[in-house]
């Protein structure tokens, strides 16, 4: 066992809860993005035998959800083609699943594990112990959930900074065309700039995100508006440069 290695890496958690503690009871939950009910099950097993190696919780609850192809689907069909994959597992802790399960529909969350990590402390709680893991299995729901929409945000940021890069560009090529009408004295393609968004990713500010989105759509019809002004100044560009100006302003 000493020479076997890892090649997949270890479940990394999305998020992990604030501990609640109850009577000797302490409750907590994680968050692990899970495509598949086997990507569910090894995080549950990483937690339950690297994480708590330890100290063991006395229940390792978990409930998933994914997003699954169909038997027999390729996926080339659209949503037909994909089912959702959910279930839960007590570990002891009866109809605990069930209840994290019922958190994870609510907050709409998708190809995630959830587990809930309870160490008992020789006290019964009663049905106050499914208020606890409910709410520990929110919060880091929660979190997910932002962070997946962050995650889009940033997709979206980084789509629209090529197309205002492209824009740009093709602004500041028909520019060079008046000055050198000549064919084949326009600028050369640029490569596009590449911009960081690690720190508005860490801060999981939504709200900076959108308003970051709103300012690049706004730039963008800017440059467009700039490029058509330009094209009807500029009726002698090549029929090439002025499909290429109408592509863009169109789109």
């Amino acid at each position: 066992d000493a020479f076997v290695t890892h090649k997949l890496p270890l479940p990394e958690p999305l998020a992990t809860s604030a501990e609640i503690q109850d009577r000797q009871s302490t409750f907590v939950a994680y968050i692990f993005r899970a495509s598949t009910p086997e990507q569910a099950r090894s995080a549950h097993s990483h937690v339950r035998r690297v994480v708590h190696a330890k100290c063991p919780a006395s229940h390792e609850i978990m409930a998933w959800r994914c997003m699954v192809l169909k038997e027999g689907r390729t996926g080339l069909r659209g949503d037909d083609d994909f089912k959702i994959d959910e279930g839960s597992e007590d570990d002891g802790e009866q109809w605990a699943g069930g209840h994290v399960l019922k958190v994870m529909r609510s907050e709409a969350i998708m190809d995630a594990v959830v587990i809930v990590s309870r160490w008992y402390g020789g006290i019964m709680l009663g049905p106050v112990r499914f208020t606890h893991i409910q709410d520990c299995a929110r919060e880091v729901c929660q979190v997910f959930r932002v962070e997946d929409e962050i995650q889009d945000c940033i997709s979206t940021l980084k789509s629209l900074d090529d197309i205002l890069a492209d824009l740009r560009h093709e602004l500041a090529r028909i520019k060079e065309a008046k000055s050198h009408p000549n064919p084949g004295s326009g600028s050369e393609a640029r490569p596009r700039p590449t911009k960081d968004y690690s720190t508005l990713q860490k801060s999981l500010d939504v709200i900076k995100a959108r308003r970051q989105i709103s300012a690049r759509e706004k730039s963008i019809e800017s440059v467009k508006k700039l490029i058509s002004e330009q094209r009807e100044k500029s009726p002698a560009l090549t029929s090439g440069q002025s499909f290429a100006v109408r592509c863009y302003c169109e789109s």
